[in-house]
């Protein structure tokens, strides 16, 4: 079966979103003949409908039947999974380098992480300062069609512990990025910090460490992390912000 470059694309794009388990749901639908209006609406989760829609339009569009669709879905979701049980994790450093023991350097891996993204790009930060390398990834990111989140702390919340400008003001160059915080009033103690520092692209690929998107944080201090290719980790990562969002924990910046 050759289902057409815009059937493959949106079915990659969902199985990447949301994972093999909610595209066999969609197969199962697809198979049974639900009324196409209803598909989008029968599984509670956030991103399902819309991309569910844009996988029934691309069928659609393509006039392929019923069970060619479902059988297609069904297949990516299988090779996804399989894909997915392949982990592969790297330490990555910011700082100075030891030569008998190679490492990866965080300010690298963080731009490859931006430039890896296809569809969709995470980051969370508590400190933040311009970076050109990270910006011009970013731009290249939206200009790619690439939906970019950006979490950061601000200086309200963070109290006397940062100062200067907002974080939030080192993005001001990415036209198209999505500025989201913890608000203050939200924090059940009083000194709550939004602390996290990580980068997830496509749902696949995955940084955490304990460096600021700030030029010491990624390059000067020294600081640790991980890189994760594959596995639940990116995924699971990228789901429990999307929750923070859904639920109103997390806010548009504006």
């Amino acid at each position: 079966m050759t289902p057409g470059l815009g059937f493959e694309r949106v079915a990659a794009e969902f199985v990447a979103r949301l994972g093999p388990v909610r595209l066999r749901t969609l197969a199962q639908r697809i198979a049974k003949g639900w009324p196409r209006p209803a598909i989008p609406e029968s599984v509670p989760v956030p991103g399902f409908a819309d991309a569910a829609r844009a996988v029934l339009a691309a069928q659609q569009a393509a006039a392929i039947p019923n069970g060619e669709a479902a059988a297609y879905l069904r297949g990516v979701a299988d090779g996804y999974a399989q894909h997915a049980e392949k982990v592969h994790v790297e330490s990555v450093w910011s700082g100075p380098s030891s030569h008998p023991v190679p490492v990866r350097a965080t300010a690298q891996v963080l731009v490859e992480v931006v430039e890896e993204a296809s569809h969709e790009l995470l980051m969370m930060t508590y400190s933040a300062r311009p970076y050109a390398p990270v910006l011009d990834a970013l731009n290249g990111a939206v200009k790619r069609g690439v939906a970019v989140t950006v979490v950061v702390e601000t200086l309200q919340g963070a109290g006397s512990a940062l100062g200067g400008l907002e974080p939030a003001a080192a993005f001001a160059s990415v036209k198209g990025l999505q500025l989201w915080h913890w608000p203050s009033g939200g924090r059940a103690e009083q000194g709550a910090k939004m602390h996290a520092k990580l980068a997830v692209a496509d749902r696949r690929v995955l940084l955490v460490s304990s460096a600021n998107l700030t030029q010491s944080g990624v390059s000067r201090n020294i600081e640790a992390g991980l890189l994760v290719h594959g596995g639940t980790a990116p995924v699971r990562a990228a789901e429990h912000v999307a929750e923070l969002r859904a639920a109103g924990v997390l806010e548009r910046l504006r």
